[in-house]
């Protein structure tokens, strides 16, 4: 046999030797449970973002065919029913002409609707946080010299609304201007009914010992949305808050006590955009029970503010 052939006999050997021992002391050493891993990959699918919901201020009289509009518009923070600042010079400019138009023409009126999504806390004292986002650019317009006599405002859910990043709604509101017919006395009995009702059946807060936060029941909150539209559209119509007091203690310090306490609804309703200068406080203190004062239950029974109109 020839030098090469011995060579490559011996390299093929080398190999079958080496092959025979891996498989032997290496391979066979492991079990099933110590196979190799089998490496995975695991996609996560992105969620999709959806954009944010963006909306112009655009009022539009339809009958006379006068818009005001502006890219800009009134914008809130979920949950909330206060307006974000600063409001934009050009949506200023729009309400400025739109107030000008009102003032001319008695019988146009400005709609406000302003929308919320169920999934929304609200803080305030109305029925939903829509209504209070509509009062809340009412109340903007009447600092700008629009009357409220002039503006009617409503609450809708709109559950396609989308905020931002910073989780604030662009412009959650719709607008129109509407026409009144010259003989049209809808308001008129409206506005009887109301003032009829809010004697008959005032607004009641009762205030246990010590407490300071209002939690209003939806009956309240209707009552108050009834309050306010009444306020706005009456020349002479005063809302009038009485505290009122169980007879514990001193006399004059309940009758102190009874008039802090109407001041504290007083500054409420004033953050619920009702105009400080439609109302007044007093306080009858312990001298108006409605209860007997004998008793726990008469007793916080007589711990009220009672909110109605003269």
């Amino acid at each position: 046999m020839s030098k090469k052939s011995t060579y490559i006999l011996g390299l093929f050997l080398t190999i079958a030797l080496g092959t025979f021992l891996f498989y032997n002391l290496c391979c066979s050493t492991l079990g099933d449970e110590e196979a190799l891993p089998v490496i995975t990959e695991t996609i996560v699918a992105k969620e999709e973002v959806q954009p944010a919901t963006k909306s112009e201020f655009s009022m539009v009289d339809n009958k006379s065919g006068v818009s005001f509009t502006s890219m800009a518009n009134f914008n809130f923070r979920f949950s909330n029913a206060i307006v974000l600042k600063p409001v934009a010079e050009g949506l200023k400019r729009e309400v400025d002409r739109l107030s000008t138009f009102l003032s001319e023409n008695s019988l146009k009126t400005a709609e406000i609707t302003g929308f919320y999504r169920g999934d929304e806390v609200n803080p305030t004292a109305f029925p939903d946080i829509g209504l209070a986002r509509a009062n809340a650019v009412k109340s903007y317009l009447i600092s700008q010299g629009v009357s409220s006599r002039s503006i009617n405002t409503y609450g809708e859910l709109n559950e396609d609304m989308v905020p931002n990043q910073e989780n604030a709604f662009f412009g959650p509101l719709k607008y129109v201007v509407s026409t009144l017919a010259e003989n049209d006395t809808s308001l008129k009995d409206e506005l009887n009914k109301l003032q009829k009702d809010i004697k008959e059946d005032p607004l009641i807060l009762y205030f246990n010992i010590g407490n300071t936060a209002i939690n209003l029941s939806e009956a309240q909150r209707e009552k108050v949305a009834k309050i306010s539209r009444l306020i706005d559209k009456s020349v002479n119509v005063q809302l009038q808050v009485i505290g009122h007091t169980d007879n514990t203690g001193d006399r004059q310090n309940n009758i102190d006590l009874a008039l802090k306490r109407a001041g504290f609804i007083r500054d409420y309703f004033v953050d619920n955009f009702i105009s400080e200068t439609k109302i007044e406080t007093s306080s009858k203190g312990p001298d108006a029970p409605i209860a007997s004062n004998d008793t726990e239950e008469g007793r916080s029974k007589n711990r009220r503010v009672v909110v109605t109109i003269n």
